[in-house]
């Protein structure tokens, strides 16, 4: 990759909290002009990792740059350079939709004469203009998070952090707001989002999934199911499902099974012998057996359970 169309570099990087470390040596780069995913469970590393790539918080050790700024030594350059959006919503809500763009604005420095025109810009991407007179408290939480991401890029920055920004919404609004990240993607925009929705991570470029700080995969999600499909994966229909669960766990034709609703969710090597083995396990209660394409989720269960396992620790 050439360093030219590398918008973020993070070679190595480390956080630490006392004894905990929350973020362990990850490296990895986005490009310019990418939707760059970073996918984990709550309390993966996701949101300290964003950040110090805003400049908000110092690494313990590692290096990172964002649009060629140091994080620890131009951290300033990189917040005049960069919109970012926490998963709390940013807003005063004593202020209306317009008093909010306008003073964002002004924090970032947006020229004069330039606002009024920016400000309809942002109105008109956030479909929020019949609501500048608004005040912000009377809002629905979607519409909060549409303004939110407006200020976020009222002053037009080249890259844009979204630290789970859909959290708590409902799914049109959420499918609303994905349509907002593709617009400014379209236009030129770096976008990095953190998030622990499955379906949102499909939306996304590449993926970087971390689990208890370490980075435990990287690619773009058709590549990671493609990656993961080095077997066959086996949808088992069954009732009651957690006995199931108890007498299918150590069946040795089956490599890794996993509840997945009202399912279990089997990965095996040899789909006959596997099959087999279920029908006669699970004979008195009856089983429908169904090979079945593997989702993100299924990747990150498998990847999650492998990182569990006490023979990765001693390899690692």
């Amino acid at each position: 990759m050439s360093i030219d169309n590398t918008a973020v570099e993070v070679r190595n990087l480390v956080k630490k909290f006392g004894n905990f470390t929350a973020v362990d040596d990850v490296s990895f780069t986005v490009r310019r002009g990418e939707i760059f995913g970073f996918l984990g469970p709550n309390g993966a590393g996701k949101s300290t990792t964003i950040r110090m790539l805003c400049g908000l918080l110092g690494p313990s050790s590692g290096s990172g740059r964002v649009g060629g700024f140091d994080i620890v030594q131009e951290s300033e350059k990189i917040k005049e350079n960069i919109g970012y959006m926490s998963q709390r919503f940013s807003l005063y809500d004593d202020l209306t939709v317009g008093e909010n763009l306008d003073l964002y604005a002004d924090i970032y420095n947006v020229p004069y004469e330039r606002l009024v025109e920016r400000k309809n810009e942002v109105l008109a991407l956030t479909r929020l203009s019949d609501r500048t007179c608004s005040r912000t408290s009377e809002l629905p939480l979607g519409l909060k998070q549409r303004l939110a991401l407006g200020c976020a890029v009222i002053h037009e920055p080249p890259f844009l952090f979204l630290d789970e920004p859909t959290s708590g919404v409902d799914p049109i609004s959420r499918r609303g707001f994905w349509d907002l990240i593709y617009q400014m993607a379209a236009k030129g925009t770096t976008i990095f989002v953190t998030t622990h929705v499955m379906d949102e991570a499909e939306h996304c470029d590449r993926l970087a999934m971390i689990y208890r700080g370490k980075l435990i995969a990287l690619g773009s999600p058709t590549k990671m199911k493609e990656e993961h499909a080095h077997g066959v994966l086996l949808e088992i229909e069954t009732e009651p499902l957690m006995d199931a669960l108890a007498l299918l766990e150590k069946e040795p034709s089956i490599r890794e099974l996993a509840v997945f609703g009202a399912t279990l969710h089997a990965l095996v090597s040899d789909e006959t012998e596997a099959k087999i083995a279920v029908q006669r396990i699970l004979a008195n209660q009856g089983a429908s057996i169904t090979r079945i394409v593997p989702t993100l989720e299924d990747v990150f269960v498998s990847l999650i359970e492998h990182a569990d396992r006490p023979e990765s620790v001693q390899e690692g």
